[in-house]
């Protein structure tokens, strides 16, 4: 999980070491002596170029789509709740005084307790005990007329969705790509921008711009996709605005 400053933090120094080491390359082997080479360091670059591009764009868009997953399931579970207090008021009294309590309950546990615990990498725990309650409460329901059984019916079955979508944000919270993935990532940048340094060419200035850009975009996507790979942890995660929303609507 990184900061906004942690991130440009590395960025920066992922750039100053780029230069450096473009710098030193330059006073070991002299571009000029490199470009004899430029044949077969082009051509490597090329095929390595491709192939990281396809590689830095699969990642990207595997955590950008789990993490639009996760926002939606998050606004699924916010709207199961509250449609969950709005059919209590079908039930007879004392579930309805009770399961309304307890759709309360579990909006500020996940406001409160859940998000913060997601937030440091932890499984929350109140949540899911107000959600065995409302469990309890629903199937203690006798009902006694036809609108109370259709009542009841409806929110036995939101609150399944509830629960399915409980365990899925825990699910998603908890992932991570594997370790494998970053090593192929990472090692794929670093390959790929020592190739791009190897170039010789006749202007200095031109090529310490472009292996300057060509480090920059690596190292963003990259510190994208580890933002966006954590999506109740990172700079960039989801909102609890959809619980603010049902917690608003609840009061109102």
């Amino acid at each position: 999980m990184l900061t906004l400053t942690q991130n440009i933090v590395i960025l920066i120094v992922t750039m100053t070491c780029s230069m450096l080491f473009l710098a030193l390359l330059n006073r070991v082997w002299p571009r000029e002596r490199r470009t004899v080479h430029n044949d077969l360091i082009g051509w490597q670059l090329g095929i390595l170029g491709t192939t990281y591009a396809v590689i830095l764009g699969f990642m990207l868009y595997t955590v950008w789509t789990n993490f639009g997953e996760a926002n939606i399931n998050t606004d699924l579970e916010a709207n199961a709740v509250r449609n969950i207090y709005q059919l209590a008021e079908g039930l007879p009294t004392p579930q309805r005084i009770l399961l309304e309590q307890q759709a309360r309950a579990y909006v500020d546990a996940v406001i409160n307790e859940d998000w913060p615990e997601m937030h440091n990498s932890r499984l929350p725990e109140e949540s899911n005990l107000i959600n065995r309650d409302m469990w309890k409460t629903l199937m203690s329901v006798k009902a006694a007329s036809p609108s109370e059984l259709l009542a009841e019916d409806h929110a036995l079955s939101e609150l399944s969705a509830l629960t399915e979508h409980r365990r899925t944000r825990l699910i998603q919270s908890a992932y991570r790509l594997p370790t494998i993935f970053w090593g192929v990532l990472l090692a794929g940048g670093l390959v790929t921008i020592l190739s791009a340094s190897l170039f010789g060419s006749a202007n200095r200035a031109l090529h310490a711009l472009q292996v300057f850009c060509f480090t920059l975009l690596i190292t963003l996507v990259l510190l994208a996709i580890a933002d966006v790979n954590l999506p109740f942890r990172g700079w960039v995660h989801v909102s609890n605005f959809a619980f603010q929303r049902a917690k608003q609507n609840m009061n109102n």
